[in-house]
Parts: C-alpha cells; structure tokens; sequence
C-alpha cells in the first residue's frame, strides 16, 4: 500500500525516529517519561477526541494506527513501530499490548486482620507520608492500583488462620472422648467466636463449612465461607484406669 496517506504517517513515523534519535532528548524521556513532552509536542500536536491515544511528543499520534503500512518493508519487523522496542528501550506506544506507563511501585506491609477487614495507613509515596485507604478483603501480593502510583499488598500470615481466595481455613483439636461422644466446641472466626455441635463418630479431616463467615471481595463484596476441619488429639499415654474402659468402650462399639 503506497498510497499517499501511508506515506503521510510513515513520514509521522520516521519523524519520531529522529527525535528519539537525540540522545538529549531520549534522556530526558528515560528521566521524566511522557511528561517531558507532553506540553508543546514535537510537530503540529492536535488535540485528540476520546479515542485518541497520546504519544510521547504529546499528541502527534492522536487516531494513528499500523493501519496503511501493508506493503512496506520494515527489515524483519511486523510493523515500524515494534523499532521503537527494540532500539530505544521503551515499548511503542502504539503496541497492541499498550502503552507502558511509568509508575512508581511501592509496598505496603499488614496484618492478617487489616487485609481483611480494611485500613487506612500512614505510607510514604513520593517522599511524602500519605494516608492510605486500604479496602476489605486484599490478599497478599495484589497490586492497588492509584491515580499515579502502585501499591503492593504483603500481608503478614496469621498463626491459625489459612486463606485461599476469599475463604478461610482453620483446624480445630478435640478430644478422642468428644469425637466418640459428640458435644459443642466454640471456634474462631475473622467476626468472632461461633459455637458449633460435633456429631457422635467424628473422625479426624471431619470438615463443617460456615457459610459467608470468609473474606469479602475488595470489589464484589461477596463473603467467601469458612472452612472448619477437626482434628482427632489421640492421647500418646493413658492409664490403667482409662486403658480399661477404653477396651470396654470398644467391645460395646463392635
């Protein structure tokens, strides 16, 4: 395609090349990124609709695409702007994987509870102590997105409490005389203590699902469940006494 509105843009095209030839200004672009030429652009910049796509003179590229450089060859390349990747150390800003934003990436450290109940804390961004919100139900790794900045969530593990996604794990001890005869155990939840009746027979990895007790989803706000999972204490020693009926127990199970 060499009509003349593909030599237009690839014109466009190679104008970019010159500047990001000038080791001045492809210094100032590593330092500052976009904003170093966002104002006062190189070329006749036009504001661009919402559509548009800001390139890193300003608005040069507003409504530009690949689109018209069928025919050309571009020495091994799929399109001109894959050059920009490979020979000035940026991605193009018209790839189709996006545009790559510079952004500050900071980290943030909570507690087990804070990551699932919410907070907001004091964290130096930019220099600068900030107040950050911090919604219910992060989990450890996630990445919060800011206007400006990340933030990346470490949350610190809790000593019995096991999350998966937005559900809870826990396992409860009982005795061998609770699982053979049943009775009621209170449990731990991220809301507070629940009682819960343990059926005679109980075995050990016997697991009771509490329903909407888990974390809330930061955007759904949909509570996961709680999953509780017993685990039978058999008694490395017993008395004579309790050996005994322990014997007697068993001849009247069989």
């Amino acid at each position: 395609n060499k009509s003349t509105e593909a030599t237009g843009k690839f014109k466009e095209v190679t104008k970019a090349f010159e500047v990001l030839s000038d080791p001045k200004k492809k210094q100032m672009y590593d330092q500052y990124g976009e904003d170093a030429f966002s104002r006062g652009g190189y070329g006749s910049a036009q504001g661009g609709g919402q559509n548009s796509q800001q390139g890193p003179f300003g608005n040069v590229y507003t409504n530009f695409s690949t689109e018209g450089f069928e025919g050309f060859d571009f020495g091994g390349f799929s399109d001109p702007f894959e050059i920009f990747e490979q020979f000035f150390g940026f991605q193009s800003p018209f790839s189709k994987r996006g545009r790559r934003q510079r952004r500050e990436l900071y980290e943030i450290n909570l507690t087990f509870d804070e990551a699932v109940k919410g907070v907001e804390k004091d964290t130096v961004i930019k220099g600068e102590t900030k107040k950050i919100k911090i919604p219910a139900g992060v989990d450890n790794g996630m990445t919060i997105r800011f206007s400006d900045f990340d933030l990346q969530v470490k949350v610190k593990p809790h000593p019995y409490f096991r999350r998966e996604g937005q559900d809870i794990y826990f396992e409860k001890d009982i005795s061998y005389s609770l699982a053979v005869l049943g009775g009621v155990v209170e449990v731990p939840t991220i809301d507070g203590m629940v009682k819960l009746k343990i059926r005679n027979g109980t075995k050990s990895g016997t697991t009771v699902r509490l329903r909407g007790q888990g974390v809330a989803h930061p955007q759904t706000y949909h509570k996961g469940d709680q999953y509780v999972i017993f685990k039978v204490d058999i008694p490395s020693r017993v008395s004579s006494k309790a050996k005994k009926l322990l014997e007697e127990l068993e001849q009247e199970i069989e």
